[in-house]
């Protein structure tokens, strides 16, 4: 009867042996471990030299194609600038004009007009000096009754002439002056005027013909022979673009890991299988909205030594914010959560055994486990089925 009984109790175990689920289960191995977050971003020249239309007018000539190498002062358009030259002609000539109005005006009048109110003056102020002296002479030969008080009035009434010509003269001369002087203030600020208006109109023509300013790749060419171009409108794009900068759009919760001089990766959909290496430069001081995500801007640095990568283009963004050195790792799949705490379920005799660990820094595939698991451990993967610490299984090792 006891063997009997011995003999069903083993059939039912290899029976529930039999029924027992088919778990893969992964080793517990030491490799380095990396941690990254994935966003996407756009391309951006360094320091790009921007041309720009320094007036209205037409495109004579477009010497260059875009997306060509330039060297620096290699001629890149040619803009119509005969009305401005025109223009700077007029304006010297009377540059010149309001000159020589300043230094007549500085020396108290026209010449002609000053020269003859002096030559009037002197003689005038002769005429009276002489006058002045034959009156003196006059009063005291008449107190000697040498000579007639008819005389002596004659001459008086000579003297007063004489002293309002002079008080004349000297009145035209004062106006002329007050004249000049209001003339003078008035050529000086056309003088400056046309200074200015000179050194705008050079700066016109000089800009008429735009060149490189630098060696590099002329990345953006929008305007063609012919077209008509507006004040500020950009004529050209230029920029050295062995290094580029990525502004990558990087999510909210995301921003705290992340630190100037972190690797990034950078891909592009049209170069498939073309990897890009750079670092970040400056994590963003501010959350700005992009379409319906909150992001920070967060600007790298990327080595583009075959020019491949151009500005404006979409990219896809790696940054690596974390890296551990021959770590212990599990798959994701293995580490399950009980609250706060993470726990795997450790394989031993085809049982599995709950293990509670400590995990560290985390990529889309793996954990780093800091503490509760060695080496070699075997642990049980999630699947369609729910585990349990206890249950039985079938394991089926997964291939690394």
């Amino acid at each position: 009867m006891i063997g009997v009984i011995v003999v069903v109790a083993l059939v039912l175990v290899l029976a529930n042996r039999d029924q027992a689920p088919e778990v893969q289960v992964a080793q517990v191995r030491r490799e380095n471990l990396s941690a990254s977050i994935a966003s996407n971003g756009k391309v951006e020249p360094i320091e790009p030299a921007i041309a720009r239309a320094q007036f209205v007018t037409f495109v004579d000539k477009v010497a260059a194609t875009e997306g060509q190498t330039v060297h620096k002062g290699e001629v890149i358009l040619v803009l119509n600038a005969d009305n401005a030259k025109a223009q700077l002609a007029n304006t010297r000539a009377e540059l010149l004009v309001a000159q020589e109005q300043l230094r007549a005006a500085k020396a108290g009048g026209p010449a002609d007009e000053l020269a003859q109110i002096n030559g009037d003056l002197r003689k005038a102020q002769i005429a009276l000096a002489d006058l002045q002296k034959t009156q003196k002479s006059l009063t005291q030969l008449v107190a000697e009754k040498a000579a007639t008080q008819d005389e002596l009035n004659q001459n008086a009434s000579k003297l007063a002439q004489a002293q309002a010509t002079v008080d004349t003269l000297e009145q035209r001369k004062a106006a002329l002056a007050a004249q000049a002087s209001v003339s003078a203030q008035s050529a000086e600020l056309t003088v400056q005027r046309d200074h200015d208006l000179i050194v705008t109109l050079q700066h016109d023509v000089s800009s008429a013909t735009v060149v490189a300013p630098l060696n590099g790749t002329l990345y953006s060419l929008p305007v063609h022979s012919g077209d008509y171009v507006q004040v500020g409108q950009v004529l050209a794009e230029m920029a050295d673009l062995h290094y580029v900068r990525v502004r990558a759009f990087v999510d909210e919760p995301d921003l705290g890991v992340l630190a100037p001089n972190q690797p990034v990766d950078i891909t592009w959909d049209a170069l498939p299988g073309h990897v890009w290496n750079g670092r970040t430069e400056t994590v963003p001081k501010q959350v700005t909205t992009l379409q319906l995500r909150s992001v920070g801007e967060v600007l790298c640095s990327v080595a583009n030594d075959n020019l491949e990568l151009i500005p404006n283009i979409n990219v896809d963004v790696k940054i690596e914010v974390s890296r551990r050195q021959n770590v212990l790792v599990v798959p994701r799949g293995a580490v399950h959560t009980d609250g706060a705490q993470h726990f795997v379920l450790v394989v031993d005799d085809n049982t599995l055994h709950r293990r509670n660990v400590e995990v560290g820094i985390a990529n889309p595939t793996d954990f780093e486990v800091v503490s509760g698991l060695k080496k070699g451990d075997r642990v049980a993967l999630s699947n369609d089925i729910t585990l349990r610490d206890g249950m039985n299984i079938h394991p089926a090792e997964v291939k690394e």
